[in-house]
């Protein structure tokens, strides 16, 4: 059985390691990356408030409810 404070060790100095390797986006790509993230959450957003409104009609529409 290895002794657990050297694992931990070892995991951590692996991780830093492999971080090091790691391509990090620029600002702004970052930047581009956050713009398009955000206007999808709202262009999906819209999208389904308008599906939600259309087929709560159309369950109104067949069970009478209008």
């Amino acid at each position: 059985m290895t002794n657990p404070v050297k694992a931990i060790q070892k995991y951590y100095f692996e991780t830093v390691s492999e971080l090091k390797k790691c391509t990090w986006p620029t600002k702004h790509e970052l930047y581009e990356s956050t713009i398009l993230v955000i206007s999808s959450t709202i262009l999906l957003t819209v999208f389904v408030w308008i599906a939600d409104h259309i087929i709560e009609f159309g369950v109104r529409y067949l069970t009478g409810g209008i």
